[in-house]
Formats: C-alpha cells, sequence, structure tokens
C-alpha cells in the first residue's frame, strides 16, 4: 500500500487528486492540506510515503515545504506538481530535495505511474522539463553561477541571510512583508545555486566587500 499526502491550495485540484488517487487499490490518501506551513506536521503524523505538492501556494510555497520535509521526514518523497514548466521551478524544485516534477497536464495514468516509481525510490521527471534541469545541473559540475546579478535589495537580503537572521528578523529589519522575503530568499537561491541558508552565509564569506557595494 502506498501512502500520499496531498498538497494544493485549490480544493478542487485535491478533490480531483484524490479521487483518481483512491481508484487504485495499492494507493491510500492519508491526508491533504492546502497550506505549506502545514505540510511537514501532517507528514510527520501521517507518514505518508509520498507527498504530492503544488509549488506555487500563498504563504510558504511547495519549494519551502519540499525542504522542510527532506530535511525533517528523508524517509518521505516529494513529487512537485503544477501547471508551470519554467527552468526556475524546475531548478529550485529539485535542488529543494524533490524526486520528481510533473505537469498538471500529465496524463492521470502517468501521474500514478510517477507516484509508484518515486515510492518505489526512483526520481523521475516530466519528459518536457528534463533537459532544463540537465543544463543546470551540467553549470553547476562546472561551478558556473547562472548568469543573473543581484539587485541591490537581493544584496542586502543575502547579507542578511549570512548574519544567521531569519526570513521574519529580515522582513522586520527592511520593512517588507515576510512572503516578499521568502520570494527575495528563493531568486537568491537560484540565481547563485546555493542549495541552503549556510551555503549562502559561505558565498557572502568569499566574496569581496566590494560585492555589496552599490556602484
Amino acid at each position: 500500500m502506498i501512502r500520499v499526502l496531498i498538497v494544493d491550495d485549490h480544493a478542487v485540484v485535491r478533490f480531483g487528486l484524490k479521487s483518481l488517487i483512491e481508484l487504485y487499490d495499492n494507493f491510500e490518501v492519508v491526508g491533504e492540506c492546502a497550506r505549506g506551513e502545514d505540510v511537514l506536521p501532517l507528514t510527520k503524523a501521517t507518514r505518508p510515503d509520498v507527498v504530492v505538492m503544488d509549488i506555487r501556494m500563498p504563504g510558504m510555497n511547495g519549494i519551502e515545504a519540499c525542504q522542510e520535509v527532506v530535511a525533517n521526514v528523508p524517509e518521505t518523497k516529494v513529487i512537485m506538481l503544477t501547471s508551470y514548466g519554467d527552468d526556475e521551478a524546475v531548478y529550485a524544485s529539485i535542488m529543494a530535495g524533490a524526486m520528481g516534477y510533473i505537469l498538471k497536464k500529465t496524463d492521470s495514468a502517468k501521474l500514478v505511474e510517477a507516484i509508484e516509481r518515486v515510492a518505489a525510490g526512483e526520481s523521475l521527471l516530466d519528459p518536457q522539463v528534463t533537459f532544463k534541469v540537465l543544463s543546470q545541473m551540467k553549470n553547476i559540475a562546472a561551478g558556473k553561477q547562472s548568469g543573473k546579478a543581484l539587485t541591490e535589495m537581493e544584496k542586502k537580503v543575502l547579507l542578511l541571510i549570512a548574519e544567521g537572521k531569519t526570513n521574519k528578523q529580515i522582513a522586520e529589519e527592511i520593512f517588507l512583508a515576510e512572503k516578499t522575503v521568502r520570494n527575495y530568499v528563493s531568486k537568491i537561491f537560484l540565481k547563485l545555486n546555493l542549495s541552503n541558508r549556510a551555503a549562502a552565509a559561505a558565498y557572502v564569506s568569499k566574496k569581496s566587500p566590494g560585492f555589496f557595494i552599490k556602484s
């Protein structure tokens, strides 16, 4: 029996996924939620084999929720399910530890197969996004940055991350909404090929002070 947790901020999508999955005798939907903030507590409570999660949600997004699950419940695998196949979302999902990235327009039978394969320990990607991820991984292997320059605000946020400040503390210091800071953090990590806050701090320590001074 494959235990599945469904995460999507749209009730209709959750209902559709639950109805589809429960058509198969070897699946059990052990829970569902609409917010990224609820994913880790519910994962700990239900111990699913696979979390099928939307990437774009208000508040904590799917990428951040995925990072929490991977760090705290490593035996649970995550599949990102989204309407978008853009480079940034693909790369960020894989860097967050997702085992699969499936577009919502994917055929239902292929989605079920994807859940089965991820539950069995396989890593997979939708064929339409495979090339994008491979290209990004080649850049990482070559030690290259994404080539996208940080804005002055992103540099400011990066410095505060390096100081060990939380998103909430950063938001209070630079007078932004916490959700806005989360978005900045995600963009910074993507641009610099960073996987976590410790990597961000290491990146700052290697840069010369002039990098953070506006020219």
